[in-house]
């Protein structure tokens, strides 16, 4: 559940690991359907059967669902702060996608809180350190720095 705290609050956790998120299951209906989506069908992603022939041995996502999953998962962890009337995603900085996740398996999100950044007029900047962790695997999928902007 997302922590409701104050700037300061905020502030005295820069460092914490915030905990993970609930595991969500990457099928291939998942996959397929971001394939329509983005127009994205390499056959590494859709074609189980050509898959199977890879260094994979199966079909993997793409690592950009694998991206934007962090989106829905990130507030089971996130930093909120008190009074906020709007927070919107800012960016990410150092993405890295360090493995590639096989259809079947399932991700959590594992956030760090990084820092916090006053931008005036009741805005704030925060950085986070964003872990797509892979189920029974060693080596995440991909580690962000994910900003958010919040205003109150």
């Amino acid at each position: 559940m997302a922590q409701m705290v104050t700037p300061e609050g905020a502030r005295a956790l820069i460092g914490t690991d915030l905990g993970t998120s609930d595991w969500v299951l990457i099928d291939q209906a998942k996959v397929n359907a971001f394939a329509d989506v983005t127009g994205d069908h390499q056959f590494i992603h859709v074609d189980p059967e050509a898959a199977a022939k890879t260094p994979f041995g199966g079909p993997i996502a793409h690592g950009f669902l694998t991206l934007s999953l962090t989106a829905a998962l990130q507030p089971s962890n996130a930093i909120v702060l008190q009074g906020i009337k709007m927070g919107i995603n800012y960016g990410c900085d150092k993405l890295r996608f360090l493995q590639p996740v096989r259809v079947g398996k399932r991700v959590r999100v594992r956030g760090k809180l990084l820092g916090i950044e006053d931008k005036g007029g009741g805005r704030y900047l925060l950085r986070n350190e964003t872990t797509v962790e892979i189920e029974g695997e060693e080596k995440p999928a991909l580690i962000a720095e994910w900003l958010s902007m919040q205003a109150t």
